[in-house]
């Protein structure tokens, strides 16, 4: 029964595992929850009693593992890129320590699709956390109301109005800030970004292959939303191609927002 388990287990370990890093954006504490998750797993496999799925119940130990992290990290600000791209554009060092770690990709490129996977993380992170988690759980990873349900411990109500109330703040926050696609907002990292690191690509032809980009004049803005999802479904940020560098700037970001702010500070010191 174990070795059924086990092998079941592996086979959504990924998922898992990409889960637990959207929501506390370091990868060693991710394979550290995931690590701490199977061996709570397979102590306590016999009184798993089978009401809801197995994997099921190891995102719930997953989650309850996660707790002592998130309850440590602050929500993120809805413009936390900014600081980043500040500090980046104005210190020698923190450039050549990106490009060192940009240069460690086996790729040497960063794709338009991959940006918008850590903008998306980014944004999330904005949530309230019982939103954040809802969203990621009923539209990344397709897990039904009633899964979630006893996945967090929450009522149907708080998972319905916590999804409703997530949808809404990442639709108002991206249609504010993503000039991208929406082509209002003030926000153009995801081609600016793209076409530093690939200079001989044009970022705006790669972009318009995106169907999102394509249907970014849409006023439909739910839509928008599910295409970002869609999309962001599709990556797995422990395992894609700009993983190396999505999980340098997903670890850093609240370290750059704090360093920003700092700097903001003493910049409006009376000399």
């Amino acid at each position: 029964m174990k070795e059924q388990y086990e092998i079941e287990f592996i086979s959504f370990k990924d998922k898992l595992s990409s889960f637990i890093f959207r929501l506390v954006t370091n990868r060693q504490d991710t394979e550290d929850i995931v690590h701490e998750t199977y061996l709570k797993t397979f102590e306590k496999l016999d009184t798993f009693q089978k009401k809801s799925s197995f994997k099921t119940w190891v995102f719930t130990i997953a989650l309850n593992s996660s707790k002592n992290h998130l309850e440590k990290q602050k929500r993120w600000k809805e413009n936390a890129q900014d600081y980043g791209a500040s500090l980046h554009s104005k210190s020698h060092t923190h450039f050549e320590n990106f490009k060192n770690v940009f240069q460690s990709s086996p790729e040497k490129e960063y794709e338009i699709k991959e940006h918008i996977n850590y903008c998306f993380n980014c944004i999330n992170k904005t949530l309230l956390l019982k939103q954040q988690v809802c969203l990621l759980l009923k539209d990344v990873y397709h897990f039904k109301v009633s899964e979630i349900m006893q996945i967090t411990n929450f009522t149907e109500g708080i998972v319905k109005h916590s999804l409703a109330d997530a949808r809404k703040n990442m639709i108002r926050i991206f249609d504010d800030r993503c000039a991208f696609v929406s082509k209002k907002g003030v926000c153009h990292q995801c081609t600016a970004l793209t076409g530093a690191l690939n200079p001989k690509q044009n970022a705006h032809i790669k972009a318009q292959e995106l169907k999102i980009v394509q249907e970014g004049n849409s006023i439909n803005k739910e839509y928008l939303l599910d295409l970002r999802l869609e999309l962001v479904g599709g990556i797995d940020p422990l395992n894609s191609e700009n993983t190396i560098i999505n999980s340098y700037m997903l670890e850093n970001c609240e370290n750059w927002v704090e360093e920003g702010i700092e700097k903001k500070v003493l910049e409006s010191r009376p000399k």
